[in-house]
């Protein structure tokens, strides 16, 4: 059709305003699809506690979905039930009590799972055979799981074929080799738990800037040369932690430092995680040394240095763009903080204390930026004690004191064992409806020693049964850390920090000291990162059983 030039200009006004309809309708068509999708992805990151991980592969958490099952055997020995097998704690174990026995977990409705894990005791040589069902009756066996010989205390691990990862039922038949007795310390069905979505997952990385000052390099399971708080994020973990002091020896964390390593931390998409100490250098349940600027002072003097002081470091990492995400006021406070003045001992000194608490609280909260509060964790060790802790937070309680996490170290050569801390972190969240993170626990790789200083871990007789001192150890340890996390009442169970990771040979634990941490790592002395540094990834892949 050929077109006059006054009616071209004209259909071609009448085209153009169309075809910008079309465009806004289209736009906003995309606005509905795609909107929700961002915002529910950013709410999603918010929760979560973290920035998209470069490296999703490595995010896959499976836990131990056992734990809140119901198991039933064919037979047990008098001490040894057969909810021993499913309880999280490979120091405790099954036996049926003869040659051949049968345990069959119930996960109460059909869940996915990643992969079956399986530690016999410790002196238990058998086979096992392993069969899946969807409903009563309908088992199907697990081919690479049938009459397998497995190694005596030892984790291992084994995918599940996709024809077979959907699963209510689980059947173990493990026989003794040579006629004898088995037992089973641990069977752990691996699959994705929501509540680990929301866990901060990192590890105190305080001594990074003294390892790179004395020239110690780290490599990540590629061959890479990274600092240590980039390859922790390459394997999962979202949070670092760094300890602060006050005016501590040439080198050690004090602000200036802790704000040089926070600016990596969360270039690498990592939240923070301060631990004030409120000393010039390490702080304890056996010391709690007041700084040395600060002696002499009254409490009330004493109340408006720590919370001025609070509120000076924590503004200091707001203005440099790197908030603080959570505090720690004090660290392990068990028997209180700044002693003589804010020490507790029994029932008494706890006005003082709690005073000298409330200060640093005040201080936390008035130098944080309006929009960016940091969540208070209040951090004490005996993780495993019930009697211990409870003792401290009912008085906190009492006491009115406003925190938002309860923070425990757990270290199994001297917290008790992990049946122990369950019964604890159960007990806790439902008494005091209060998040907990494992805020310190370690595990060795070794038992060999990378210095001349002596380690605080040095023989078999330290550890509990199930956990080898190996990075298979380590793996199993922090993932059973984490299932029994994942099943505490109300979703309480908040996440777990890995202590010193990099703490290897060349930096001591004073100036011209070493470090009896060398062995409980997630890098070897040299450096090079170890299996066990994917502690935060998929324990099948990592204790999987070659072929």
């Amino acid at each position: 059709m050929r077109i006059k030039c006054g009616e071209r200009d004209r259909w071609v006004g009448v085209w153009a305003r169309a075809g910008l309809i079309f465009t806004l309708l289209v736009f906003i068509g995309l606005g509905l699809v795609i909107g929700p999708t961002s915002a529910w992805a950013g709410r999603a990151l918010h929760k979560r506690g973290g920035n998209p991980d470069p490296h999703p592969r490595t995010r896959q958490l499976l836990v131990n979905l056992a734990l809140s099952s119901f198991v039933s055997a064919s037979s047990s020995s008098p001490n040894q039930p057969a909810v021993n097998a499913t309880d999280g704690d490979a120091a405790t174990s099954w036996s049926p009590g003869q040659n051949r026995g049968e345990l069959i977990v119930d996960l109460h409705r059909p869940r996915h799972l990643g992969g079956i894990g399986l530690t016999l005791g410790k002196n238990s040589d058998a086979t096992v055979s392993v069969a899946v069902a969807d409903r009563p009756g309908h088992w199907q066996v697990v081919p690479s799981l049938q009459k397998r010989s497995l190694p005596a205390g030892q984790p291992v691990a084994f995918p599940l074929p996709k024809n077979l990862a959907n699963a209510r039922y689980v059947r173990l038949t493990v026989i003794g080799s040579d006629g004898k007795v088995p037992t089973v310390a641990e069977f752990r069905l691996f699959g994705v738990d929501r509540h680990t979505r929301s866990m901060a997952l990192g590890a105190d990385l305080s001594f990074e800037l003294e390892e790179e000052r004395v020239g110690n390099k780290f490599t990540d399971l590629d061959g890479q040369v990274l600092p240590p708080h980039q390859i922790m994020r390459r394997h999962g973990a979202n949070y670092a932690r760094l300890r602060l002091w006050v005016d501590p020896p040439g080198g050690y964390n004090n602000l200036a430092s802790d704000l040089a390593m926070a600016k990596g931390i969360k270039a690498a998409g990592m939240k923070l995680l301060l631990n004030i100490h409120y000393s010039d250098f390490w702080a304890d349940p056996g010391k709690q040394i007041i700084p040395r600027a600060w002696q002499g002072q009254d409490l009330t003097t004493l109340e408006r240095t720590v919370e001025n002081y609070t509120r000076q470091v924590i503004a200091a990492f707001a203005a440099q763009g790197t908030p603080v995400d959570m505090v720690q006021i004090g660290n392990e406070i068990t028997n209180g903080i700044l002693w003589p003045l804010g020490k507790v001992e029994g029932n008494q000194g706890w006005d003082s204390f709690v005073a000298l608490l409330k200060a640093g609280i005040r201080g936390a909260i008035k130098g944080s930026p309006p929009n960016h509060r940091p969540r208070i964790m209040l951090h004490i060790d005996q993780g495993g004690n019930n009697k211990v802790c409870r003792n401290f937070f009912d008085h906190i309680i009492a006491e009115d004191v406003p925190f938002d996490i309860i923070g425990l170290s757990y270290y199994p050569f001297w917290h008790g064992s992990l049946s122990d801390l369950r019964q604890n972190v159960n007990d806790l969240a439902t008494r005091y409806g209060k998040d907990i993170i494992i805020v310190e626990t370690q595990y060795p790789w070794t038992l060999e020693n990378g210095d001349d200083t002596p380690n605080f871990v040095w023989t078999e007789s330290q550890l509990p049964a199930g956990y080898p001192a190996s990075p298979r150890g380590q793996i199993s340890f922090v993932n059973d850390l984490l299932s029994i996390l994942a099943q505490v009442p109300g979703d309480r169970g908040a996440g777990i920090f890995y202590w010193e990771p990099e703490w290897i040979p060349g930096v001591g634990w004073e100036p011209g000291a070493g470090t009896p941490n060398d062995n409980l790592t997630l890098f070897d002395f040299r450096g090079r990162a170890l299996p066990s540094i994917k502690i935060y990834g998929n324990p099948v892949e990592t204790l999987q059983v070659n072929e």
